[in-house]
């Protein structure tokens, strides 16, 4: 490994942060931070009809959420400024030039109907279409009014991906690509090897799409003389079934919204970082701390990790678990529901003991806690099931309501008086508990019902039970 390590995240404003684009920032973060080295963030923004009002601002807000931080970026001005690629087009006019002077690059004289023809042509002949098959003779010079193409040099290559291995490829993959546009702008392929040149990039990690045109990029980092850095390719995040990269109908949503959510930027950390990667161990909850320590390229799978969205709520269900009551009601404060407004701190809190357990997310609140707030409709259609008929889930209530109205309503009595009352009826725990459950939340998800009925207290209890008991 490079002494100096410096690794970047690069990507394009054309709409927003999804989980595998966070995961090859964070493979890229982790990179560079457990080596001491720097994180580069540079906007390539170079394909402005592509370009999403408000993307920049967004890849931002992710990263920082996330707790992601730059050395160097749009608004961290270090020695390689500017951070845009759109500021940057002296730069590669540059360089543009020096290749052109040296006879490595040529104007490209076709029109986009004279390519089509030659396209067609190489279809009707069943052999893949080379630009290089097509290269002028006597090209026009070139004045910025058209394309400007890389010279190739056909030829076999052999290179080390970090993750993929040894990989090699065959002259046939080489061809003359464009590096200049007619509007003055350069190409990705062209523009991101000058600048990870020039910002001194030793670690190029990027996505598994990139992986076929690695052998242009190495054509063009010797046609520049550059020295190219460490590559390291990642495989796809694959969806749910495990047979597709990834898309928005399969969950690829904005990672903002797992926020939003409330999941923890620790959670995401924690879920992203196992995508694909593991120590070699079963272990699979991870802090930064130790994500920085123990992260390698080299444990990283060559195949596609499958997108497990269960996995990540037990995961953020963990994460919330070892919160401190105090940490964790202040996160909680935008999620509770509107029949919380009136309720004072100290009880909110307690009722978040009580749920702590079963909440995997925070937006999951207003569901898991309403009915400590407000008594919930309870029908006849709620209170019997296929184990209790309408008359017996009456008679059970009643009788509920006679033990319990002398309760001291601690958890300890509450237990002790409803487990003789079971063994009194006859009835299996499981079903009269389950009906006071539904009597007095309107669920069968709540928390242990003798802790949620100490924390209602004894006369919102009864009242509950009564209301129930004229329903059925």
């Amino acid at each position: 490994m490079p002494r100096h390590v410096k690794t970047r995240f690069a990507p394009s404003p054309t709409g927003y942060m999804h989980v595998g684009g966070v995961r090859t920032a964070l493979f890229a973060w982790l990179v560079a931070r457990q080596t001491g080295g720097q994180f580069i963030l540079r906007i390539e923004d170079t394909d402005q009809s592509r370009e999403v009002k408000g993307s920049t601002e967004h890849i931002m807000e992710s990263l920082k959420w996330l707790g992601l931080d730059w050395n160097e970026g749009p608004d961290k001005k270090g020695p390689h400024a500017p951070y845009y690629q759109s500021q940057r087009l002296g730069t590669y006019k540059e360089w543009a030039q020096k290749l052109y002077d040296q006879g490595l690059a040529y104007a490209d004289p076709y029109s986009s109907e004279e390519l089509e023809v030659f396209r067609k042509t190489a279809i009707e002949q069943k052999r893949p279409f080379l630009f290089r098959d097509h290269r002028p003779i006597n090209p026009p010079k070139w004045d910025d009014s058209k394309p400007l193409r890389l010279r190739s040099t056909p030829k076999n290559y052999t290179w080390h991906d970090e993750v993929m291995g040894e990989l090699k490829s065959g002259p046939e993959v080489i061809d003359d690509f464009i590096l200049m546009k007619s509007d003055g702008f350069p190409t990705y392929n062209f523009a991101h090897i000058i600048d990870d040149h020039l910002m001194e990039i030793t670690h190029v990690i990027r996505s598994q799409e990139f992986l076929s045109s690695v052998p242009k990029y190495l054509n063009l980092y010797e046609a520049l003389g550059f020295e190219p850095p460490v590559l390291a390719t990642l495989p796809f995040v694959m969806g749910p079934d495990g047979k597709k990269k990834l898309s928005k109908r399969d969950g690829a949503k904005d990672i903002l919204d797992y926020s939003r959510e409330g999941y923890l930027p620790e959670t995401l950390i924690n879920f992203l970082a196992t995508l694909g990667w593991n120590d070699g161990t079963e272990q699979e909850i991870f802090s930064i701390d130790e994500l920085i320590k123990k992260f390698s390229l080299s444990h990283v799978q060559k195949s596609g990790a499958k997108f497990d969205e269960t996995r990540l709520e037990w995961m953020n269900g963990y994460h919330l678990r070892q919160l401190e009551i105090n940490e964790y009601y202040e996160l909680a404060k935008k999620f509770w529901p509107k029949s919380a407004k009136k309720a004072d701190e100290q009880y909110k809190k307690q009722v978040l003991r009580l749920v702590q357990e079963r909440v995997k997310f925070l937006a999951e609140l207003p569901k898991l806690t309403n009915f400590f707030f407000e008594q919930p409709k309870v029908t006849a259609e709620i209170l019997t099931d296929k184990n209790l008929k309408k008359d017996d889930a009456k008679n059970y209530l009643i009788k509920v309501l006679d033990r319990l109205a002398t309760n001291k309503f601690t958890q300890a009595s509450l237990e002790e008086t409803l487990r003789n009352l079971c063994e009194e009826l006859n009835a299996k725990p499981s079903v009269l508990f389950g009906l006071i459950r539904r009597a007095v939340t309107g669920s069968n998800i709540a928390p242990g019902l003798f802790e949620t009925l100490e924390l209602l207290g004894k006369e919102p209890t009864i009242a509950r039970l009564q209301a129930a008991v004229t329903g059925v």
